[in-house]
């Protein structure tokens, strides 16, 4: 079966990201007294975000305060507003190279293009306003954690975006990500492609340890494995 639909995965697989989101979790659990490395929030990029403070909150603090649903979120909105911030405001925010062209070989070819990310949807609002995909019609759509009843590793966001794309089978997706819950979350989804890219947060010696079918170092390796390079 032809791939129809390809689901790339945002900060540190089309974004640049130099751990900005790493620092920014770093940050708003510091800001609480919970003081973590930003090879600790490595090890959480991907799934998310509430998800991931849980998770560092159980690891890392060891104070008085219960860890309760009610603190996960009072710092995840602290962690929201200051992703928000940076993705308006911080002149480093860009796609990573070659990404446009990516996205518009793959839409010349009448392939869906849709991004999924760990992210909630006013973090995303916000960068795909600064990107500007949607305005030049290099994507479909996208789909964030908190519109899905479970996000990475799970599959519920790759069953999404082919709801969108009103594609029906997983035999005919593509997913394309940078860390190990990328790469979980498309081989439980069924995906015929499931892409490391070694570029972003998990090295290749990490992916490598991850169900997948490729991996690759450069974002236009996708048109290849599509044959839809020139």
């Amino acid at each position: 079966m032809e791939i129809k639909l390809v689901v790339f995965d945002l900060a540190g697989t089309t974004v640049k990201d130099n751990r900005d989101v790493h620092r920014v979790l770093q940050e708003s659990l510091a800001d609480y007294g919970v003081e973590i490395s930003l090879e600790a929030a490595n090890e959480v990029m991907g799934i998310p975000k509430p998800v991931a403070i849980k998770i560092l909150l159980e690891k890392y603090y060891h104070g008085p305060r219960q860890i309760s649903e009610a603190w996960i979120a009072e710092i995840h909105r602290e962690f929201i507003a200051g992703m928000i911030w940076f993705y308006t405001h911080h002149p480093d925010v860009s796609e990573c190279d070659g990404v446009s062209n990516v996205f518009k070989k793959l839409k010349d070819s009448k392939l869906k293009v849709i991004v999924d990310t760990g992210f909630d949807r006013l973090i995303t609002n916000s960068l795909l306003e600064r990107l500007g995909w949607e305005e030049k019609n290099l994507i479909d759509g996208s789909v964030t954690s908190d519109e899905v009843a479970q996000g990475r590793p799970y599959p519920d966001l790759i069953y999404e975006a082919m709801r969108l794309a009103g594609v029906e089978d997983a035999a005919a997706v593509a997913k394309v990500g940078d860390t190990a819950s990328d790469l979980q979350e498309g081989a439980a989804a069924g995906c015929r492609y499931v892409i490391g890219i070694t570029s972003g947060a998990f090295s290749k010696e990490e992916l490598i340890k991850e169900k997948h079918t490729h991996l690759i170092s450069h974002i236009e390796e996708v048109l290849e494995i599509l044959s839809l390079k020139n």
